[in-house]
């Protein structure tokens, strides 16, 4: 076994398998693709994978590896986020505790960087079946920070006829619409627990990602003065639906803009959007949502025939400028 930096792309073949391997063993359903993997790297903003990729190699094979990251809250607490997985063969070693010493290290570096900053945290997003990767953090000295339903709806029949409030039209989405689509989220969101206010770099990636099906959008206009009052931006992942083996929609990136809550719009969004799975050939919808949502998010997404089948978890740690702090 032996340790070091990421090569470039002639690393994407292993390095998915060695993800795919772990990520069956803990049930996430998750699924990567070289060409994914290809596509994010080239578009990292706050990532140098050549400098913050870590990776184990045994033989021609990559048995484990983790990565960082940084961004920043609007309240001016700077995160450190990680990603890390250890094919199952190779798991009880020391190898994943091994690439999270140096991944701790390489992210205080960063922190280093933005010492002006008022605070610092390690961050890491685990899912429920990830029992070995939390049980290394617990052990770290992470703790369970705020957890996240995945919720889904297994079936798209009879799907609620909720109503459009009064003086709210759906509109095709057209590409001068992207902007203020965008925008209108962001607003939506400010109040939200981990805001981070989104940069032009997050603008122009959108556009190129997977998640990016303007023609399953609903988002409904504020006739009266032009503005986006709320949206769901609906997607389908034709590579996870192969490798789960399911037909299903994405009901995401739900928001309403703070003057339109409260009149049901959400709900006849996501009407809209269920049927418009329906209509693209699938069967079931999912999404994520904070467990501690402040607006009732939880209560409308039941309504609309939802369960939460997953409680994934944000772990996170106060980060030292050094280890001697």
């Amino acid at each position: 076994m032996s340790f070091r930096a990421f090569a470039g792309p002639s690393d994407f073949e292993a390095m998915v398998a060695c993800a795919n391997a772990s990520f069956a063993a803990d049930q996430t359903g998750f699924f990567r693709t070289v060409e994914e993997v290809a596509r994010d790297y080239a578009s990292f903003t706050d990532c140098v994978p050549q400098r913050d990729v870590w990776i184990a190699q045994a033989g021609t094979e990559i048995a484990g590896y983790v990565r960082a990251w940084h961004w920043a809250q609007a309240d001016g607490l700077q995160l450190y986020g990680q990603f890390g997985v250890v094919a199952p063969r190779w798991r009880r070693r020391g190898i994943g505790a091994s690439l999270h010493t140096w991944l701790e290290s390489r992210q205080r570096e960063m922190a280093a960087a933005h010492c002006s900053a008022p605070m610092h945290a390690h961050h890491a997003f685990v899912t429920q079946g990830e029992t070995a990767r939390a049980a290394l953090l617990e052990k770290s000295g992470y703790r369970p920070e705020r957890y996240f339903f995945t919720m889904v709806r297994p079936t798209l029949d009879d799907v609620a006829d909720f109503a459009m409030p009064p003086g709210l039209e759906v509109r095709p989405v057209q590409p001068e619409h992207f902007r203020p689509i965008w925008d209108a989220h962001q607003r939506a969101f400010r109040t939200h627990w981990g805001f981070s206010p989104s940069v032009e770099a997050d603008f122009r990636r959108w556009q190129v990602s997977q998640v990016f099906q303007p023609h399953l959008w609903q988002v409904a206009w504020d006739v009266r003065t032009g503005e986006v009052a709320g949206q769901v931006r609906t997607y389908i992942d034709e590579t996870w639906n192969s490798a789960n083996g399911l037909r299903r929609g994405w009901t995401e990136f739900i928001s309403v803009g703070e003057p339109w809550r409260g009149r049901g719009l959400a709900r006849a969004l996501i009407s809209l959007s269920l049927r418009a799975q329906r209509a693209g050939g699938m069967q079931e919808s999912g999404l994520g949502v904070d467990s501690q949502n402040l607006n009732g998010a939880n209560r409308i997404y039941e309504e609309c025939g939802f369960i939460a089948v997953k409680r994934n978890c944000v772990f996170r740690k106060p980060l030292a400028l050094s280890e001697a702090d």
